[in-house]
């Protein structure tokens, strides 16, 4: 049977929790992640348990087991060792129609932590129904490789301006359309190079009333390292995959074979002004354009001032280094 997936609004609701080892650890941890306000309740209590409760974290429960405690509780977790305990817990908890997680007990469980890529407020929440919890680890293992952190800023950017973009684009069509030239332009770029100001004010820029902002692209100045693919840095990856055009020199075809397969492929130009001139044209085209060279090739000479001519001209841009050794 298919999960739901549904991600619940804990801040400042009570939930219960019976165990005090290390996994109950981990799903406390998580639930305080969330604003959850934690009472637990356990015989045995860990180090870290102590911690939290001496810091004032979490609430601990006194005496036998009262199941009067789970009418104050939103949520409930059976995170202890004794099965037929924990089974007793579930069929108290489904008696009132509260949610309850059994650790390590898919069938008696009518909710599930999933594996989470936190890129707050935007967040990947992996289950597979308690089937394959590993494999749930794994993908998320994936994933924090491949989303940059600054997925987060750009959740956050939208949801400032949220009202901003209702009203300037009332119409799904058009908002949707927006969000796809924001979001291929060259705001996350802004924002992977750290200069959230720049990024605010494109945005800003961009629902003004009138024709609208031209799509404009961005510039990823990214060093190819040694010349093995495998040692090609998570966001030279990154922006190789999402290149419009890839402009390079001297670097194999292993590392060619690492971009988007319909990019195309140019010799990059040796004339520094040629080189300018040519990025400045694609970017206001809306590309995103890659150029790449061996080494660290854009953080040394002669090719570290490139940058300057890119913001010179306005150009949003990211320099990557390249690992050398």
């Amino acid at each position: 049977m298919p999960l739901f997936p549904l991600f619940a609004q804990l801040e400042g609701r009570d939930v219960l929790v019976v165990g005090g080892g290390e996994v109950a650890s981990r799903k406390i941890e998580a639930l305080l992640h969330a604003g959850a306000r934690v009472q637990m309740h356990a015989h045995a209590v860990g180090d870290t348990l102590l911690a939290w409760i001496d810091d004032g974290r979490i609430s601990r429960l006194h005496g036998e087991f009262d199941p009067r405690w789970l009418d104050e509780a939103w949520l409930v977790v059976a995170a202890t060792d004794d099965r037929p305990s924990n089974a007793r817990l579930a069929t108290q908890a489904h008696a009132r129609r509260m949610f309850v997680n059994v650790v390590d007990d898919a069938e008696l469980s009518t909710f599930h932590f999933p594996a989470i890529v936190d890129r707050a407020p935007l967040q990947v929440a992996i289950s597979s129904g308690g089937a394959a919890p590993m494999l749930a680890r794994r993908l998320r293992e994936q994933l924090e490789a491949q989303l940059d952190h600054s997925v987060g800023d750009l959740a956050g950017l939208f949801a400032r301006h949220r009202d901003a973009i209702r009203d300037r684009l009332p119409q799904l069509a058009q908002r949707r359309r927006w969000f796809e030239e924001i979001i291929d332009g060259p705001v996350p770029t802004l924002l992977q190079s750290g200069d959230r100001d720049a990024a605010d004010a494109f945005l800003q820029d961009s629902l003004r009333p009138g024709p609208g902002t031209p799509i404009a692209g961005s510039v990823m100045l990214v060093g190819a390292g040694n010349g093995d693919p495998g040692l090609l840095t998570l966001k030279a990856l990154r922006a190789l995959n999402q290149a419009d055009l890839l402009l390079h020199e001297g670097v194999g075809p292993d590392v060619l074979a690492m971009a988007r397969r319909d990019a195309p492929r140019l010799p990059l130009p040796l004339d520094p002004h040629a080189l300018i001139e040519m990025l400045d044209r694609h970017v206001r085209s809306g590309q995103r354009v890659v150029c790449l060279k061996p080494g660290d090739a854009f953080r040394t000479p002669p090719d570290d001032g490139l940058h300057r001519a890119l913001a010179e001209r306005g150009m949003a841009f990211e320099v990557i280094a390249g690992v050398t050794s």
